[in-house]
C-alpha cells in the first residue's frame, strides 16, 4: 500500500525492482549489497543462469534485469530474447566482462537496453539502473566506439546501395532519432528541440512502435542497418 509523503499526501514512488543474473555467486551478492544500499532500488531476487532468470522474472516481476552475457545452460543473450518475448516491459541491462563486438551487437538485437563492462565503478551501478528504467541506453565508453565503428561501416555500405523506403516516421520523430543516436537523454533532447520531456517520451514510444522495436538501442541500430539514418548527418 502506498504511503503518504509529509503533509502533501503525495504517494511515495515505488522502488525499482531489480533481478541480478550471474553465474558467480560472490559477484551477485556484492552487486546486491551495492544496489540495496539505495532506498529507491529493491533487489527482488538472484539467478545463476538465463533459464533461471526467465523463470524468476515471471514470478518476481522485476523492472530491470542485470544480466551477465556468458553463463551455463542458457546465456544472457538468449535469456534477453526470451524476456523480450514474454515480458516486454522488463528492461535488460547487460553487465559483463565480455568486450567482444559480437556479444554487444547480439545483445542489442536481443533487446538489451544497455551494455556495461564490469569495470564500471561501484557508485555508477545504481545510477545506471535508474537510467535504464527511465528509457536511456547506457553503454560503456569503450564499447560505444565499437558501435560507432559498426555504424560507420553500415553507412559506407548503404552509400553503395539503394536507399530503403522511409519507415513512416515524422520529421520530428526523425529529429528525435538523430539525437538518440548521439546518446542524448530525454532531457537533452527536450532542450535541443524546445519541447517538454513528456513530449520526447511520446516521440520515443511512437518511434519504437512504428519500427516494431523494444529499446532505444534497437531503434538506432535498426536505423543504420536499414539505411534510414546516416551517423555523419548532423542533428
Amino acid at each position: 500500500m502506498s504511503e503518504a509523503s509529509g503533509a502533501t499526501g503525495a504517494a511515495t514512488p515505488a522502488a525499482i525492482r531489480a533481478l541480478i543474473v550471474d553465474d558467480q555467486a560472490l559477484f551477485r551478492r556484492g552487486l546486491a549489497v551495492v544496489l540495496s544500499s539505495n532506498a529507491d532500488i529493491e533487489v527482488v531476487g538472484e539467478a545463476a543462469d538465463g533459464e533461471e532468470a526467465v523463470a524468476k522474472a515471471g514470478e518476481l516481476v522485476p523492472d530491470v534485469v542485470l544480466m551477465d552475457v556468458r553463463m551455463p545452460r542458457v546465456g544472457g543473450i538468449e535469456a534477453a530474447r526470451q524476456l523480450r518475448r514474454l515480458y516486454p516491459q522488463v528492461k535488460v541491462l547487460m553487465l559483463t566482462v565480455s568486450d567482444e563486438e559480437e556479444d554487444l551487437y547480439e545483445s542489442v538485437k536481443a533487446g538489451a537496453s544497455g551494455y556495461l563492462l564490469k569495470e564500471i565503478g561501484v557508485d555508477e551501478v545504481a545510477e545506471t539502473v535508474r537510467a535504464v528504467v527511465k528509457g536511456q541506453s547506457p553503454v560503456s565508453p569503450s564499447m560505444t566506439s565499437k558501435l560507432l565503428a559498426e555504424f560507420n561501416s553500415l553507412s559506407r555500405r548503404a552509400a553503395e546501395g539503394d536507399e530503403a523506403p522511409p519507415p513512416g516516421l515524422t520529421d520530428r520523430e526523425m529529429q528525435v532519432l538523430r539525437l538518440i543516436a548521439q546518446s542524448k537523454s530525454n532531457k537533452d533532447i527536450a532542450s535541443a528541440l524546445y519541447i517538454s520531456e513528456n513530449t520526447v517520451k511520446n516521440h520515443v514510444r511512437n518511434i519504437l512502435e512504428k519500427l516494431h522495436l523494444h529499446s532505444r538501442m534497437e531503434a538506432v541500430t535498426y536505423a543504420w542497418r536499414k539505411r534510414i539514418l546516416d551517423p555523419r548527418e548532423p542533428a
